[in-house]
């Protein structure tokens, strides 16, 4: 019934742009969120678009997974005819967009599923400015005709323009991860990796884009002792690879390419402290920051008005500079690695810290936006 109890199953529709295998920030936590939702019992469905032009249709741990046939990318978005037709056949309680991605939205305010829509909003659109003037005014209506509006911190709440007039429909879910495996790490596994690379180790995780800001990171090196092992691969990665060249750091950087979810935990334990350089506000939340929370280690982050530093907490959890200033974050560097005792603080706060963002608070916070959404839409008022 519309305003069913929270633990009566529902039929989720979640509508992105990728899904796993794909390697991403929000492809990970879609993937967390549903594979969790179908475990606990729910109807799980996940629209997404193709990398060809056939639409596929898979299952993955419970999960019905949709690719729709893709057409073509445009400013970094692909665009799939095939999406709104696919959306169009499917019966669900709730749709569960995740922004940004024009086609999903613009397919679910102009075809509507579901008796609520639950928008989790994870970021700005920073980059592509120009057709984000164009696209703006449908963006709005589709984020106005939500029924609830999910973002990862109070912080991207306040400081994020688009939302300044929708905070009544705004509801805080942060985000979580399962950190077990990350503060169990292989000690035969780490003690390898500190054998290869020596120490001090400096660790940068990522999709190599080019709001992570490892352009600073690398600046900043030349200042600071130790040796930065880089794990991702992206759009930026061959020019942070000869900017690292330029600056003489060949024999300082280790560019380690895609690192297996299996590899990960052992390169958190066998590093001293975590560097998140985000330059822009894309990076909305820095899910990797917990990752290393959760092994014990300090986080270097940077403070851009958005959930970064509602993870790391400046004194508690580790340190925050700007962002864009690489001489900043070389001096927090070199004030962990030289002040033994201030890194097993900072670790041991990390360690805190990361316990409180669990994946059940996160299901609970989204499992309510959805019970808010249907019983308002029950009572008429939505």
């Amino acid at each position: 019934m519309p305003g069913s109890a929270p633990g009566v199953t529902m039929r989720i529709l979640h509508i992105y742009k990728d899904y796993a295998p794909v390697v991403g920030g929000i492809e990970n936590h879609v993937r967390l969120v549903a594979e969790a939702q179908a475990a606990a019992g729910d109807d799980v469905t996940v629209l997404v678009r193709n990398t060809g032009l056939q639409t596929v249709e898979e299952h993955r741990e419970g999960v019905h997974v949709i690719k729709a046939g893709r057409l073509a990318t445009v400013a970094s978005t692909p665009l799939s005819l095939a999406l709104p037709l696919d959306l169009a056949g499917l019966r669900v309680d709730v749709a569960h967009v995740h922004y940004p991605y024009p086609v999903g939205e613009m397919a679910q305010y102009l075809l509507p599923r579901g008796r609520a829509t639950v928008v989790s909003y994870h970021s700005d659109v920073v980059r592509q400015k120009r057709l984000l003037r164009l696209y703006r005014p449908l963006m709005m209506r589709a984020l106005r005709r939500a029924d609830r509006i999910l973002v990862g911190s109070p912080a991207y709440v306040e400081s994020s323009p688009v939302l300044q007039g929708l905070r009544d429909k705004c509801r805080v879910a942060p985000y979580g991860i399962d950190g077990r495996r990350f503060a169990a790490a292989d000690p035969a596994r780490v003690a390898a990796l500190r054998a290869r690379f020596g120490g001090p180790l400096i660790l940068f995780v990522g999709v190599l884009r080019y709001y992570k800001g490892l352009d600073y990171l690398l600046r900043a090196m030349p200042g600071v002792p130790g040796r930065l092992l880089v794990a991702g691969e992206g759009p930026m990665g061959e020019a942070w690879r000869a900017l690292a060249r330029d600056l003489g750091l060949q024999e300082r950087v280790a560019f380690l390419g895609h690192v297996s979810d299996e590899d990960l935990p052992a390169l958190y334990g066998a590093a001293d402290l975590f560097v998140l350089p985000a330059s822009e506000r894309s990076e909305a939340f820095g899910l990797v920051q917990m990752e290393a929370m959760h092994a014990g280690l300090p986080v270097v982050c940077t403070e851009l008005g958005t959930g970064t530093t509602y993870v790391n907490r400046h004194g508690e959890s580790g340190l925050v500079v700007p962002p864009r200033n690489a001489e900043a974050l070389a001096k927090a560097i070199r004030i962990l690695l030289r002040d033994e005792p201030l890194r097993r603080r900072l670790g041991e706060g990390a360690r805190l810290r990361a316990a409180g963002f669990s994946v059940d608070r996160m299901l609970s916070a989204i499992r309510g936006a959805y019970h808010e959404a249907l019983a308002e839409r029950a009572e008429g008022t939505g």
